[in-house]
């Protein structure tokens, strides 16, 4: 069994930091440059992993080097990859330019595009976790996970939520302004009919609502963002953590603002990451309470 079953894409991420963005045909110099791994759900599947969970993961790579470096990772910091497809696509890559707080960013799918659901491998999870999934792998695998009693996270972020399952998503979450622009204003909390919504907030911290419509928010920590590349998918790992090791809704979230204050501090997706002896050292020293 694994703790939690991971689906999304798994990304090559070039990031460049620049001072300004380019105008019409014009070049400007990056005044830095990071390359790596990345991918919205494996960035929070190698959190997991490397904090102790058992995890497995549901994707797709190419038949390339960077395919090969995704499952060398994967396997070197013990998540499964049986879950993980290799197609004779091009890997999936995204490339972000970043100045200060104002992101751009392209992808290419790629070889994310022809992952498939494996029910077998699915029911071997005690909780799943979805991240940048199209709508007919939402719908397939939350109906079969509402059939098995299987707790699920949803990570919406762009996608459409099918409306057929949106009762059986366990813990719903997005930022605020996918929340704004799915749902209207921050009052149409009660609007959203999965059993829990976690909005993460513009400048830190979250806003929750639970399965008995009580509404809590927690308080962000304050950093100079270098990257937000991976910040959301940190506060997802650290919520899920706390959420598998039966912490409550606002505990949950709290180790999920401090991941993502880690995050943000960092230049790519995934050089924040660390173990779970040096996350409850670095919550102690900022006096951060948690149920470890």
């Amino acid at each position: 069994m694994f703790d939690i079953v991971a689906i999304g894409n798994l990304n090559y991420d070039v990031t460049l930091l620049v001072e300004r963005f380019p105008e019409f045909h014009e070049k400007v110099i990056a005044k830095k440059a990071h390359f790596g791994l990345g991918g919205a759900a494996g960035n929070t599947a190698s959190w997991l992993s490397q904090m102790g969970l058992k995890v497995g993961f549901i994707g797709a790579v190419g038949n390339d080097e960077i395919g090969e470096a995704h499952i060398s990772y994967f396997k070197k910091i013990g998540v499964d990859v049986e879950g993980i497809k290799v197609v004779n696509e091009p890997s999936g890559i995204a490339i972000s330019m970043i100045k200060n707080e104002d992101k751009r960013i392209v992808k290419h799918l790629g070889a994310n595009a022809h992952r498939e659901i494996d029910l077998e491998y699915l029911s071997r999870a005690r909780y799943i976790h979805m991240s940048s999934n199209p709508k007919e792998i939402i719908e397939k695998t939350a109906k079969f996970a509402h059939k098995r009693d299987i707790p699920v996270f949803l990570d919406i972020g762009e996608a459409e939520l099918p409306k057929s399952v949106e009762d059986k998503i366990t813990y719903l979450l997005m930022n605020e302004d996918e929340f704004k622009r799915k749902y209207g204003s921050l009052e149409n909390l009660q609007a959203v009919k999965s059993k829990n919504l976690i909005i993460t907030l513009n400048g830190g911290g979250a806003l929750l609502r639970n399965e008995r419509g009580e509404i809590f928010k927690v308080k962000g920590l304050s950093a100079k963002v270098i990257d937000s590349t991976g910040a959301g998918d940190a506060f997802d790992a650290g919520f899920i953590y706390g959420i598998i090791k039966g912490w409550r809704l606002k505990e949950a979230a709290t180790l999920g603002t401090f991941l993502a204050y880690l995050s943000v501090q960092k230049v790519g997706a995934r050089t924040a990451i660390i173990g779970i002896e040096e996350i409850k050292k670095k919550a102690k020293e900022l006096n951060i309470e948690l149920p470890f």
